[in-house]
């Protein structure tokens, strides 16, 4: 699928922690969490990221799906793929990316989605939500999808989630 005219990339990325955010065990993560987050917003291509409520190296962790206190929603959008694919696998944020499973359990099914929305739109975590949950049960299509429905994510092919990640 290419880019719509007028459109950017909105992408949700769900994680489940293996224990709360002042655990020893995810503390690592939570230390970085910041700087990763600032690194994503300073690149190119990056336009928004939904922000948590709380204090500084909470990041989102604050937003609660269904009450969880250990899933954390990562929301964000982008001027197009090939701005996300460089975040995300071609800064130190890759580092953390490959060691996930370090701080997050593998989900069962699939936590990420993508989807074009109207420049200057905002979504919110519920429509990310509900996108979601359209390609858990539908599949990849223009309403929600993963990184193989994008003719111009490359990166995603070397990179991408190991078979130890719900995909």
């Amino acid at each position: 699928m290419t880019q719509p005219s007028g459109h950017h990339l909105a992408e949700l990325n769900i994680g489940r922690l293996l224990a709360p955010t002042d655990d020893p065990r995810v503390a690592e993560f939570m230390d970085n969490l910041d700087r990763i987050n600032g690194l994503g917003r300073r690149m190119p291509g990056f336009i928004w990221m939904m922000e948590g409520s709380g204090a500084p190296g909470t990041g989102n962790t604050e937003a609660k799906i269904d009450g969880d206190e250990l899933l954390v929603p990562n929301l964000t959008v982008w001027q197009d793929a090939p701005s996300l694919e460089k975040f995300v696998w071609g800064t130190i944020h890759k580092q953390f990316y490959e060691r996930r499973a370090e701080w997050f359990e593998i989900l069962g099914q699939m936590h990420f989605v993508m989807w074009w929305v109207p420049a200057g739109h905002r979504p919110t975590l519920e429509e990310a939500l509900e996108r979601l949950e359209y390609l858990r049960a539908s599949g990849d299509s223009a309403y929600a999808f993963g990184w193989s429905w994008l003719r111009d994510a490359e990166m995603w092919r070397s990179h991408g989630c190991t078979p130890t990640a719900a995909e």
